[in-house]
């Protein structure tokens, strides 16, 4: 039996059956797929499987389509106003876009949007076909924004926080949450990726006053101050700016607490490592000083390489209390090295040891005796110090301003500024002492007062004053004298007290005493006229005593020395 071909009538029923067929699975407002089959400049035609292509504005295509490409459109109408079917791109986006939402809020998963505005509180952002969306200026960043208009025009992704409100469409989105959730995949990633001693890159993200904090990519490593340099640092924002991209050494790593460590030091040796193949003790070199504090001045000798010269250590003959007071943060200095230690990194300099030392030859150059005249420095209750060069003074005890006047208060007679002559009188170079003195310019009253009224010698003086316990008297050379009231008379001779005896004496009277004591060490002249008296009777006794072997007669002195 020979097969019979279908007719063309046939073929024609069977593509009619199947075009109505098509006609009723689509329904007017569904989302359907369609292939592009031609563009103009003007429309862009899809064929959904319909009778007729749909013809879609070239507008409504963010991008325009290639022909062969399947673009979903929305089916306004199965039949137009010309026959055609009717659809859009636009209602397409639309309900892709709600779709997308709801499914992004419901699984917590990111949407894509364009910050268009600051608004008051926070931000208006463009999620595509006319839906727009708030985020609030708290949920913005991972930290505080200073400047919202820095954000206006960003596109990034958003967590939808809020969809709806009160039964209306009201769209809150949180960037900030989004950050977050991303900032803890990529550090994940960076501890399981990053080991101590990889090179990083990272941007300078701020500052604090121990060091400065680098962006990782939304996580921050910390730059401490002391892995800068190897030398010595104060401020951060010497070696690093804001905004630089830099290149880093990882350190430490510590996943439990999220701590990274960074460092730009070490891309260089330490340089303590090779410290004594150029460095030795007793070294002169040349530094700059780089911190003073109270005790002493830092100084870098190279960067890494620092040392101190303690304060004591400044000045041979200067009496310092601060080192800014001979040295300032910058100063290029030479200085001697006079001990170090690797292990703790300490070195101790001393500039003076650069310079001769002025009390090895000061006896050479102010021998004992030498006169000189002389500014006065500084007075003080002991005395005063006198410069005798730049940073060598000598000291002029008060004892040796004067010998016979007692002196309470130098300032009294010395003045700062003034000059006066002094002779060397003691020289001390191990403790670096110099004593000068006044007195010493002059001949020793007391000891000419020893030599010429010797114990027992007759001397006059004219009484300075009257006490209840004697009466002091002026004698030659400027020295007072002191006659007790017991040394006023002898006892018995009269009736009178001894406050009757003190009373009859006043100053200015001229008295006659014999000397019973000169003691120039501690500067004491003891006087009696009561031993004047016995010796002016004794003399007169001496009249009526003849010695027949020699004819000699006795004198006042011989007298006193038989007592």
């Amino acid at each position: 039996m020979t097969e019979q071909k279908p007719s063309a009538d046939d073929n024609s029923t069977s593509l009619q059956e199947e075009y109505l067929k098509s006609m009723k699975e689509f329904e007017e407002g569904q989302l359907i797929e369609g292939t592009v089959i031609e563009l103009t400049p003007d429309h862009v035609f899809i064929d959904v499987g319909y009778k007729s292509e749909g013809k879609i504005p070239v507008s409504e295509f963010r991008e325009t389509p290639d022909i062969g490409d399947v673009v979903k459109v929305v089916l306004i109408s199965k039949e137009g106003r010309h026959g055609g079917i009717v659809v859009s791109k636009n209602k397409a986006d639309l309900k892709v876009i709600w779709k997308d939402l709801r499914n992004a809020f419901q699984e917590g998963l990111p949407v894509d949007g364009k910050v268009t505005k600051s608004i008051k509180g926070g931000f208006e952002v463009d999620l595509g076909c006319g839906i727009t969306a708030f985020n609030p200026i708290s949920k913005m960043d991972v930290f505080r924004i200073e400047n919202p208009e820095e954000y206006v025009g960003m596109e990034t992704k958003f967590i939808v926080d809020r969809l709806y409100s009160e039964n209306k469409i009201k769209i809150i989105l949180t960037r900030r949450r989004w950050l977050e959730k991303d900032i803890d995949v990529r550090k994940q990633e960076f501890f399981e990726k990053v080991q101590i001693g990889d090179e990083v890159e990272g941007t300078v993200k701020s500052f604090t006053s121990f060091g400065a904090f680098i962006d990782l990519g939304g996580f921050d490593g910390l730059l401490h101050i002391n892995d800068m340099s190897w030398g010595h640092v104060t401020r951060p924002k010497d070696f690093v700016k804001k905004g630089d991209k830099i290149k880093l050494k990882v350190i430490k790593l510590d996943p439990a607490d999220s701590k990274i460590n960074l460092s730009i030091k070490h891309f260089q040796a330490d340089p303590w490592s090779t410290f004594e193949d150029r460095y030795h003790v007793e070294d002169v070199v040349n530094g700059k000083v780089s911190k003073l504090t109270d005790f002493g001045a830092f100084i870098e000798l190279e960067e890494g390489i620092e040392g101190l010269a303690h304060i004591s250590e400044l000045s041979w003959v200067k009496r310092i209390k601060h080192p800014s007071e001979v040295l300032a943060i910058g100063d290029e200095v030479e200085t001697m090295i006079l001990a170090y230690d690797i292990q703790q990194g300490r070195i101790s300099l001393g500039l003076k040891q650069v310079l001769p030392n002025p009390w090895d030859d000061i006896e050479q150059r102010f021998p004992m005796g030498t006169r000189l005249t002389s500014v006065i420095k500084k007075v003080t209750n002991a005395g005063a110090f006198i410069e005798l060069e730049e940073g060598i003074d000598g000291f002029l005890h008060v004892d040796d301003i004067s010998w016979t006047k007692r002196i309470k208060n130098p300032s009294s007679i010395l003045k700062e500024g003034e000059e006066i002559e002094v002779v060397v009188i003691n020289i001390d170079p191990e403790t670096r002492r110099l004593r000068l003195g006044v007195k010493q310019l002059s001949e020793d009253p007391w000891q000419t007062l020893r030599e010429k009224s010797p114990r027992g010698s007759l001397i006059e003086g004219e009484v300075t004053s009257v006490t209840d316990f004697g009466v002091f008297v002026k004698v030659e050379g400027g020295i007072e004298g002191l006659i007790s009231k017991h040394q006023l008379a002898e006892p018995g001779s009269t009736d009178e007290s001894d406050e009757e005896l003190l009373a009859k004496f006043k100053s200015g009277d001229k008295v006659k005493a014999f000397v019973t004591d000169v003691n120039t060490q501690t500067q004491r002249l003891s006087l009696s006229i009561r031993e004047y008296q016995k010796g002016l009777q004794r003399q007169e006794l001496s009249k009526y005593i003849h010695d027949d072997d020699d004819g000699s007669t006795f004198t006042l002195g011989d007298f006193i020395s038989k007592d």
